[in-house]
């Protein structure tokens, strides 16, 4: 059977480095922490995850808080889903996924028990109720998202004000002066979702700015919605050449649509998303989009948490800034 001092030998570390590795307790540098991960993959070392949650009373389960409410795209979260899972495991920590939109209720129901060590927080709406408790509780926490009064809160996500940005300042460079948001489904933006919020501030600012016509247009997760969507737009916006998409769903029946009404892409309208990039790649005209980093950002949830378990000081803000890959969906606006 594999031993800890077998992986300190070869990672070249002490005993002690690696149980710190492991449980988060002390702050080691990221190039010890790969040379640890490293070996005990080499060595398949297994801790055995009873005993050191008995020395260390604690757990050992982080609890992921994702409420599956109405307009969420279950795919994409599962995807956070699973880097903080497989995040977890690497700090010998097991993940309990709650899924019920009970809010400030199931969140005290786990954290008055010994259930969980720490929480990780989706699905932040700017004005959410789960804040107050999440501010008082003893156990760490860390959101994926931003509300709109974050103090005393540890929170991290992808910057959606500056992604939606981005988008408008691309299509601007490329000469369009009329575009238009085609966003999340209703329900989101009447439950003040973070994300979408911030992806509508930040392209109706980026629009004005460039002196752009612009409109924000919600959309149901269907391609009968996204066909009415692009009706709705060349009807109402004639002059539209420009489209920014944040609905992974109707991304390609979007496209569809507007092909269907006689609109090249993008010899006649250019088409950007914020998505996952193997999305952005898959549709019959690759999107330039701003890539989601659901990966990263649950990694990194993961580490802000150990540290926090650790007494670790973290920053209160981690923002991600938009990474825009050009693909073959925009082109500069016919004269």
């Amino acid at each position: 059977m594999v031993k800890i001092t077998d992986v300190a030998r070869q990672a070249g570390v002490s005993p002690s480095t690696v149980s710190y590795a492991l449980s988060g307790k002390r702050p080691i540098s990221e190039e010890t922490r790969q040379r640890v991960e490293a070996a005990i993959r080499e060595l398949g070392y297994r801790p055995h995850a009873g005993a050191r949650a008995l020395a260390s009373s604690r757990s050992n389960v982080l609890a992921l808080v994702i409420p599956l409410r109405t307009g969420i795209h279950v795919p994409v979260v599962m995807q956070f889903a699973v880097s903080v899972v497989t995040t977890a495991r690497r700090y010998d920590h097991d993940v309990l996924l709650l899924t019920q939109e009970e809010g400030e209720e199931g969140l005290r129901r786990v954290a008055d028990t010994a259930l969980v060590d720490a929480l990780i927080v989706m699905d932040v709406q700017l004005h959410d109720p789960r804040l107050p408790l999440l501010r008082s509780l003893e156990r760490p926490s860390v959101m994926i998202g931003f509300p709109a009064d974050a103090e005393g809160l540890t929170c991290i996500d992808l910057d959606f004000m500056a992604a939606g940005e981005a988008c408008v300042e691309h299509l601007a460079r490329l000469g369009h002066r009329v575009v238009a948001l085609v966003g999340s489904p209703p329900e989101v933006y009447v439950r003040q979702t973070a994300f979408a919020q911030r992806v509508v501030q930040g392209f109706t600012a980026a629009a004005d700015r460039s002196g752009l016509s612009s409109s924000v247009h919600p959309c149901e997760a269907s391609p009968s919605a996204a066909r009415q969507v692009a009706e709705r737009l060349l009807r109402e916006q004639p002059a539209l050449t420009g489209v920014v998409v944040h609905n992974e769903p109707v991304l390609e029946p979007l496209i569809d649509a507007f092909q269907q009404l006689g609109l090249r892409v993008p010899g006649d309208l250019s088409v950007t998303a914020i998505c996952p990039d193997e999305l952005a790649e898959s549709v019959r005209v690759p999107v330039t989009s701003v890539a989601l980093p659901s990966a990263e950002v649950g990694e990194r949830a993961v580490r802000l948490l150990m540290k926090k378990l650790g007494g670790t000081a973290v920053p209160d803000a981690t923002l991600l800034p938009p990474r825009m890959t050009e693909r073959a969906s925009t082109a500069p606006r016919n004269a």
